[in-house]
């Protein structure tokens, strides 16, 4: 029975874990060869030899390290690290303590401002919402001609209702089309010729309301203003 078992075990063939032979594995044993190297120089004749791979498998390896400019190619055989030192720490303990608390304060900030976002979204839902506030939607020319980037241009004001759909095709030569569609009701665009602010300007214009002789309420072919 021993005589047996024995040539039993002489014919199998064991295998190691799939794992021992990854390249995962294999680049850690590398590395741990690198840093007990003189210099970091190391034969790759021996590297296969001592972690029991083919040649090709350290090839594997060092490629992909060459291709990073961590190691340079002292002959055929060898291979020597260029890297940063491999037994210095990276980081410290005071840099490693700095390290975290700047992590820490990072999280509280992160965790300040999506309270803050979430405020804010509450508060502009219950802004637009409310059937009181409604009234107080609108700005007016005075408001428009306040705005100094806006000055000396042509601005188009659209006062239209929810889901209102607004396309701009491709400008053709001088011309620029606005195409404005809606299923809700109707659409209202004035144009306003902002100039320089004049403060004797009337004020009691507002989208939506009268207009002065600066804006006027279009219906021109040129918006496509649509109403289904």
């Amino acid at each position: 029975m021993g005589d047996r078992v024995r040539a039993f075990r002489k014919n199998v063939k064991v295998t190691k874990p799939r794992f021992d032979a990854s390249l995962v594995y294999l680049t850690k044993r590398f590395m741990e060869l690198v840093k007990d190297a003189p210099d970091g120089i190391l034969d790759l004749n021996q590297v296969a030899r001592t972690l029991a791979v083919r040649k090709r498998r350290v090839y594997d390896i060092t490629n992909v390290l060459d291709g990073i400019s961590l190691i340079q190619k002292r002959s055929k055989n060898h291979i020597q690290w260029v890297g940063t030192d491999l037994n210095e720490r990276e980081f410290s303990l005071p840099d490693q303590q700095k390290l975290k608390d700047e992590l820490s304060d990072l999280s509280a900030m992160e965790e300040a401002l999506d309270d803050l976002i979430k405020d804010c979204a509450h508060q502009l839902f219950e802004l637009t919402t409310s059937k009181e506030n409604a009234k107080f939607a609108y700005v007016t020319y005075h408001d428009i001609r306040g705005i100094e980037a806006l000055h000396e241009q042509i601005v188009v004001v659209i006062k239209a209702p929810e889901e209102t759909k607004l396309e701009v095709p491709t400008p053709k030569e001088s011309r620029i089309q606005i195409h404005l569609r809606s299923t809700k009701g109707p659409i209202e665009v004035y144009l306003c010729d902002v100039g320089p602010k004049d403060e004797s300007q009337s004020e009691n214009t507002s989208t939506g309301s009268t207009k002065d002789e600066n804006s006027e309420t279009s219906t021109v072919q040129e918006s496509t203003a649509v109403q289904e």
